[in-house]
């Protein structure tokens, strides 16, 4: 299977399957003599681990990293970043059943008519979502790399804005209510509205679809290229490539189609420190591919979870039609651990563009 890097200077690659013996992923590109540790990448994989509440999915693991390379005496040395999680909570016998199913809503038809019937079934194999811990691992030495180039920080932070047709109010939009609730919610009012939706859906047997806002303020103007090295047209990349997205917007996204130009145009004039400022960001933070120097924002939305107890019409392997019943443990929402996620490619895209700026462009 190809295509499993991501990146251009600062780059990628994953491995593992979902109930493989580990997962894991190489980082290359990184500067040498950053500070590193694994307790600098652990901290952000235990915001994405499963089984943290009852409204995603029960796996128990510990997403414990270990460093296998590259770096020496705490400090990263310029060569590959390998780095592996353990698999700890497999069960594959859940997923016997449906081996030579398809699974409607997931990847299992397409992966076993692309690899000629070579499929691992168990918990989707490579398609489970499963592999996003090495994105998040990937993320975290991101965030090391734009804190050790830049003299300003970068802060970079996602939450969850709506599941299903239930949105938060922007009103009442705080960073710090993220972390005191199971939803990544910026709006506490909201939470439980959310926790009886998602316990109505879990009894049914369903599953409910959400929007993810992740947002990068520190972001120096400049990142990015006019044609075919937008920095939007790799955020929307990123994060589209994030398991169950189906949609992704920058900045006003969708909504400027209702806008006037007026309306829709960033002004700008001159701050009382006599640098220039934007009145409003519709833009994202990102114009002609290029940074601003505002926030850049990026919304994702995430469909429902395939994988349901409800049954669904489908075929099996030898042609025949079937209905398919999903067991086993999954989130009813998948968009609540798509957080921690979004907030890594941001930062890996963000690193990667600060690296082949300054490999253009030099250093300010």
């Amino acid at each position: 299977m190809s295509h499993n890097s991501f990146g251009h200077l600062f780059r990628f690659t994953t491995w593992g399957e979902s109930h493989g013996p580990a997962i894991g992923c190489v980082v290359d590109g990184t500067p040498p003599g950053i500070e590193l540790a694994e307790a600098d990448i652990q901290t952000w994989l235990d915001k994405r681990k499963p089984g943290q509440s009852r409204f995603v999915t029960q796996r128990r693991e510990s997403d414990t990293v270990q460093i296998l390379s590259g770096v020496f005496e705490g400090k990263t040395t310029g060569t590959p970043i390998s780095l592996m999680i353990r698999n700890e909570d497999q069960r594959s016998k859940d997923y016997s059943g449906i081996k030579d199913q398809f699974r409607p809503g997931h990847a299992d038809f397409t992966y076993w008519a692309k690899y000629h019937g070579i499929r691992d079934y168990r918990g989707g194999g490579r398609s489970s979502a499963r592999e996003t811990a090495s994105r998040v691992a990937a993320g975290a030495i991101a965030r090391k790399v734009l804190a050790y180039l830049l003299p300003d920080p970068v802060e970079i932070r996602g939450a969850l804005i709506q599941i299903g047709s239930l949105s938060i109010a922007r009103t009442r939009w705080d960073w710090a209510e993220t972390e005191r609730n199971s939803f990544w919610s910026p709006d506490a009012q909201v939470v439980p509205q959310w926790e009886a939706l998602l316990d109505k859906t879990r009894k049914a047997g369903s599953s409910i679809g959400a929007v993810v806002e992740v947002i990068a303020s520190g972001v120096p103007v400049g990142l990015g290229a006019p044609i075919y090295g937008k920095l939007d047209a790799d955020l929307a990349s990123a994060m589209m490539g994030i398991n169950a997205v189906k949609g992704v917007e920058i900045g006003a996204g969708f909504a400027a189609a209702a806008l006037r130009g007026e309306e829709n145009a960033d002004q700008m004039r001159i701050g009382e420190d006599g640098k220039l400022k934007f009145l409003s960001n519709m833009a994202g933070g990102i114009l002609g591919g290029i940074s601003t120097g505002q926030d850049v924002i990026v919304r994702f939305a995430v469909k429902p979870t395939s994988s349901i107890s409800q049954p669904r019409k489908s075929i099996n392997t030898a042609g025949e039609e079937i209905d398919v019943v999903t067991t086993g443990r999954h989130d009813p929402c998948v968009g609540i651990r798509a957080v921690p996620i979004g907030e890594a490619m941001m930062a890996v895209v963000l690193a990667d563009h600060l690296l082949r700026h300054r490999a253009q462009c030099g250093v300010d």
